[in-house]
């Protein structure tokens, strides 16, 4: 598979389409089950609490994977990627509630690279708050 983006037709400031990611307990929990990772922090909100978090978080890697989906979805190729990166600034917290929370992510292209590569600069929030900073993509276009 390929991009379906031409390099071409790309500029840099070029948004791409933002999306929004809900996950509640159940998500974590088919995560965990998929990933292995069934710290209780993700899932044990009494542990969560007596080590400091205002209550269960998403799992980081979870809520990296689904920012990226921005630029994939976009792409239209998820081979396409060929770095990425972020920081994490802020958990995503997950109540136990008919709500849970929201993921929100837009994305720019920030740099034309060489090698028909682009940089996208994507802004990760949560409850208002950004909870994944420097997240940057290098992407090969078409």
């Amino acid at each position: 598979m390929t991009a379906k983006i031409a390099y071409d037709d790309v500029e840099v400031g070029t948004e791409l389409p933002a999306q929004s990611f809900p996950l509640n307990r159940a998500t974590l929990v088919q995560y965990a089950g998929a990933s292995g990772d069934f710290n209780p922090i993700h899932w044990n909100e009494k542990f969560a609490k007596e080590v400091g978090l205002p209550d269960v978080i998403a799992h980081g890697m979870f809520t990296m994977a689904e920012a990226v989906r921005v630029v994939t979805d976009w792409t239209g190729d998820p081979g396409a990627v060929v770095d990425y990166g972020v920081r994490f600034t802020k958990p995503v917290v997950v109540p136990n509630d008919d709500q849970g929370a929201v993921i929100e992510v837009t994305g720019k292209v920030a740099a034309k690279l060489e090698d028909n590569t682009v940089r996208v600069d994507l802004t990760v929030t949560s409850g208002g708050q950004k909870v994944l900073g420097m997240s940057r993509v290098v992407v090969r276009l078409g």
